[in-house]
């Protein structure tokens, strides 16, 4: 039965969310426990959560901006037919009444597949479908899972619509109706987990969401949704989850572990701070972490106020690990208490994909794949991404063309229409290519990975010489003379490939010999030094606009214009119209790596 919002908003603290029922078995794991010592069984009981993250949309190991099975560098696989599998051998191991499965966010979103069934066949129509993410974790029995910031990217009706298909609570404590302040979902689960002795052990799983919700996703939640900080929700549920009896609490959380923020000042609470409520808020036994895509198989962080160590774990993305957390129980004086507990990741790429899973869903993959491998046009000849890190390349400049000639159109007729635009981009796929020849769905759309939007803002010379100055901060400081690895000439300062940004309209050198800072030079529009007070139109993400990587002046920059389509759709659309992808017509090498003013290549 699918978890319903409105009856958990009106129960009573004492109920709590929703309450799942262990079995009345003993199992193996606890039966061992019994046997293993002579005398009287052992008050202890062990207990096994399992944590996926960040699955963005995964279920089959398959690539569909590629049309083949997932592959990376280090061999990983993804996807939820992979985990069913890890998930079925614990289960088998430990007893399936001594786990839980649990999951800390961005679910819905990230794959075509998950594309497909918001837009293309959206869930939400009169009888559409059932969200593969739902029948996928429904099939392999979760018991909660957290909302992740990408939850919110296609809408509130589509994440409602996903909340009522699934058949385990969707977790938000710090998810809040902006009017009456009360949760808009269920802030936490409790699951109870029968013993061979002493009575059972309440499990209370606490969500909490990003913060950034409300500035990355601003169009979809303002005057609907707020997000108030993970520490300070933490702080106000966890003691009345230990006040109701639990005798374990885990945090589930869709935040990174780093205590930082991407977005500098713009966010009003940290966006990376699992650690900081592992530190600040007592009684957390261990947080599943989220959202950063990092894999931490065990992190300990002392509690401020106990002394006691606070476990957490982040399994990587996609489906690539399964967190297992290990919790050892003592009973003593009519009460269960933790006495140990130890984290570790297992890798779905030394697993088959459950058949189960893939039977389930194989309609929904043959009609994705054969949406994406849609011919739309022709292209006259190949283009890569691979070099787009370190050179100007065109797969690069056609992003940037589509969308400064998309803006440029938006204001033909306005006050607006006699400024130059210029455009921004970034390396988002080092594996993307259009091929020469037919071009599909799936070999434009793998130009743009993100569901992110268009905007036109307002800038200056002087403000787009900060902007890059601040995106070149991405590239490894290198002396004229020194060997050049492409391979680690970028990246500096862990900064991702998503937030370094190539201007296109304006022509420039990067001195990366130089500190960050002091790297742009030769600057000009047209041939001619960018004056600074000039004015220019800038054609950027709505990612960027809102503040993501903290790029300087475009947040608070005035808005000319903007635009709810998705990107990659536009791109779609332009080429679909063209007919013809002609590179002739729009690229050139317009930024280049200097040294001293030596071409680096």
């Amino acid at each position: 039965m699918a978890f319903d919002r409105r009856t958990f908003l009106g129960t009573t603290a004492a109920t709590g969310a929703a309450v799942a029922l262990a079995g009345a078995t003993s199992t193996p794991a606890a039966a061992q426990q019994q046997q293993d010592v002579k005398g009287p069984a052992p008050r202890t009981y062990a207990f096994t959560v399992m944590g996926t993250t960040d699955l963005h949309g995964n279920v089959f190991n398959w690539d569909y901006f590629t049309d083949k099975e997932f592959d990376d560098k280090a061999h990983n696989d993804v996807g939820l037919a992979k985990i069913s599998t890890l998930v079925n051998q614990v289960r088998a191991e430990k007893g399936r009444r001594n786990t839980l499965l649990i999951d800390a966010g961005d679910t819905i979103q990230g794959t075509q597949l998950s594309y497909y069934y918001a837009k293309v066949d959206p869930i939400t129509a009169r009888r559409g479908p059932v969200h593969p993410m739902a029948q996928a974790m429904n099939a392999i029995g979760y018991d909660a899972a957290a909302l992740g910031n990408h939850e919110f990217n296609y809408g509130i009706p589509v994440l409602r619509k996903f909340e009522e298909q699934c058949d385990f609570p969707l977790l938000g404590a710090n998810a809040l109706d902006a009017k009456t302040l009360r949760p808009a979902f269920a802030p936490y689960s409790m699951h109870r987990l029968r013993t061979p002795c002493g009575r059972d052990v309440k499990v209370a799983v606490l969500g909490l969401t990003n913060p950034g919700i409300a500035i990355w996703d601003k169009a979809n939640v303002q005057g609907k949704m707020t997000f108030p900080g993970l520490e300070e929700q933490a702080a106000k549920y966890v003691p009345k989850l230990r006040s109701m009896g639990a005798d374990v609490v885990i945090v589930s959380a869709h935040s990174g572990s780093s205590g930082t923020s991407s977005y500098g000042d713009q966010l009003p609470h940290i966006e990376n701070a699992a650690g900081l409520v592992a530190e600040q808020v007592p009684g957390i036994d261990a947080i599943l972490v989220g959202h950063a895509h990092t894999e931490i198989p065990e992190y300990r962080v002392k509690n401020k106020a106990t002394g006691k160590d606070v476990v957490l774990s982040e399994p990587l993305k996609w489906g690539q690990r399964l967190t297992l957390f290990d919790f050892e129980l003592t009973w003593a004086k009519g009460r269960w208490s933790v006495a140990k507990v130890a984290a570790r990741v297992l890798n779905s790429n030394t697993v088959a994909e459950d058949a189960k899973i893939t039977r389930l869903l194989s309609d929904e993959h043959r009609k994705v794949v054969a949406y994406v491998n849609q011919v739309i046009g022709t292209s006259t000849q190949a283009m890569s991404s691979a070099d787009g890190p370190v050179k100007d390349v065109a797969i690069i400049d056609l992003i940037n063309h589509v969308q400064a000639e998309t803006v440029r159109a938006a204001l033909a007729g306005t006050e607006w229409a006699a400024l130059p635009v210029l455009s921004q981009a970034s390396c988002f796929s080092r594996t993307a290519a259009i091929p020469a020849g037919q071009v599909t769905i799936r070999d434009a759309a793998g130009l743009y990975p993100f569901e992110n939007t268009m905007e036109a803002r307002l800038l200056t010379g002087a403000q787009l010489k900060d902007y890059l100055e601040y995106s070149a901060r991405y590239f490894v400081r290198t002396a004229p003379g020194d060997a050049v690895d492409p391979a680690k000439l970028t990246n500096a300062e862990s900064i991702p490939d998503y937030n370094y940004d190539a201007v296109y309209g304006l022509a420039y050198d990067i001195d990366i010999a130089q500190p960050a800072g002091s790297r742009i030079t030769g600057l000009t529009f047209q041939g001619k030094a960018v004056d600074p007070a000039a004015q220019f139109v800038f054609a950027v993400n709505n990612y960027r606009a809102s503040g993501g990587g903290n790029f300087p002046h475009v947040p608070q920059a005035k808005q000319l214009w903007s635009n709810s389509d998705e990107v990659r759709n536009t791109i779609i659309q332009w080429v679909k119209a063209k007919g013809t992808i002609d590179p002739a017509q729009f690229a050139s090498v317009d930024w280049r790596l200097t040294r001293a003013g030596v071409p680096v290549f």
